[in-house]
């Protein structure tokens, strides 16, 4: 089967929707797939893990880079040049199935097109992972990036979701009518970290700990209450009523710390901006706990990256991800919501004894590696398939109401 693939960004970029876009890939290459992925990140093209790779990074002189600074406007910008690059390549030689991820509808464009079905693979929302308060623009921006998503993901043929929780949020911020075929399929990890965790021992040195978040500094990924944590917990330590620690803030930089930071948390906090991979597994080697407290993750590569490592996680019950994926098996203590003193109050007691912090070890160990490239190759392709067969087969419902309509934005129809 030929498929593209649709994403922002590839890896060696360190980030989570381009680990994921691999992880899809070459799991569809190793079960039989004739992948090509199209990626917004650099020119040219290359083959990689039996893979080959577009890049369709917009020239800065170019329209369509122009057409990108124009606030709302902006957003159609990469879809154009997806669009284009896809039935250029299609042309040549066809596809059988497109997939992309909903975030920020990178194939818009491409929705219900006949003889082309189009396979939605939810990440989050973008309308879950921005300030709802903002100025005029950035509401009007908000908007149409909503709209654009709606637009994809109704215009598709199959969607996947990572857990049924986050399919049911999907269907729920879409308004979807459960016609498509869908599935639930997790993801795997890249074979270079499974082997980094296998490698890696536990820190024998007991002070000061190391606590380890990855992620943005955004209220989705429970950041406000991070800090807020850090800040009473450092208080703590000064009185000696904790052990020392300290915290490294992987993909946070100097610039993302709130300016009122407290003293006892300015000590404890290192933020170390977007690092490499080799930096990432050294990071999560040297931790002791991952601490990781999103209010709303869609899968949650961090938790199974932490546990594969063997890490406690300190995460939110709020996530549904982080009740199935850290709660249940017991890999960490889960905080009830995400404030400050919630998560305090689940840090502490781990900072306080070795013995329950191996203990999470344990059972973080014996609950890692549920996903493998193998089952994901493999039911992605069986979703694959019943898309093909309901696109073949109700070609005019292909085609949904949001997909047919208007290209022009409407602000009011926004998801969120």
């Amino acid at each position: 089967m030929r498929t593209a693939l649709l994403t922002w960004d590839y890896p060696p970029a360190p980030s989570g929707l381009s680990t994921a876009a691999r992880e899809i890939a070459e799991s569809l290459a190793e079960a039989g797939a004739d992948v090509t992925v199209f990626t917004l990140d650099r020119t040219g093209r290359a083959r990689s893990g039996g893979v080959s790779l577009v890049g369709l990074a917009l020239p800065p002189d170019g329209a369509l880079a122009r057409l990108r600074l124009w606030g709302s406007a902006g957003h159609l910008a990469a879809p154009l040049a997806f669009r284009r690059a896809v039935l250029d390549a299609h042309a040549e030689a066809p596809f059988a199935v497109v997939e992309a991820t909903n975030w920020y509808a990178p194939a818009a464009l491409l929705a219900g097109r006949p003889g082309l079905p189009l396979v939605t693979r939810s990440s989050t929302p973008a309308s879950l992972s921005r300030d709802p308060a903002g100025t005029l623009r950035n509401r009007l921006d908000g908007w149409t990036a909503d709209w654009l998503e709606r637009r994809q993901v109704r215009g598709s043929a199959g969607l996947i979701a990572n857990t049924a929780g986050h399919g049911a949020v999907i269907a729920r911020t879409y308004g979807l009518t459960g016609r498509q075929p869908s599935a639930v399929i997790g993801l795997s990890l890249p074979p270079e970290i499974l082997e980094a965790a296998r490698d890696a021992t536990y820190p024998a040195h007991a002070e000061p700990l190391r606590l380890l978040f990855v992620g943005r500094a955004e209220a989705r990924k429970g950041f406000d209450a991070l800090i807020g944590a850090i800040a009473l917990l450092g208080a703590e330590q000064a009185r000696g009523e904790v052990p020392p620690f300290r915290l490294d803030l992987v993909g946070v930089s100097p610039g993302d710390l709130p300016a009122n930071l407290s003293e006892a948390a300015k000590r404890r906090l290192h933020a170390r901006g977007r690092i490499d991979a080799a930096a990432l597994a050294e990071a999560y080697a040297e931790a002791h706990a991952v601490v990781a407290p999103s209010r709303y993750e869609s899968f949650g590569l961090v938790y199974q990256e932490a546990m594969a490592y063997g890490r406690p996680v300190i995460a939110c019950a709020e996530d549904a991800s982080a009740r199935a994926f850290v709660g249940l098996p017991g890999a960490g203590p889960l905080a009830e919501v995400s404030t400050g003193a919630a998560l305090a109050d689940a840090l502490r007691p781990l900072l306080k004894d070795p013995a329950r912090r191996l203990a999470y070890r344990s059972r973080a160990l014996a609950a890692a590696g549920r996903f493998d490239r193998a089952s994901l190759g493999r039911e992605t392709l069986s979703l694959y398939r019943q898309a093909i067969e309901a696109s073949a087969s109700h070609p005019a419902k292909g085609r949904s109401k949001a997909a047919s309509s208007s290209s022009r934005p409407r602000p009011g129809s926004s998801a969120s």
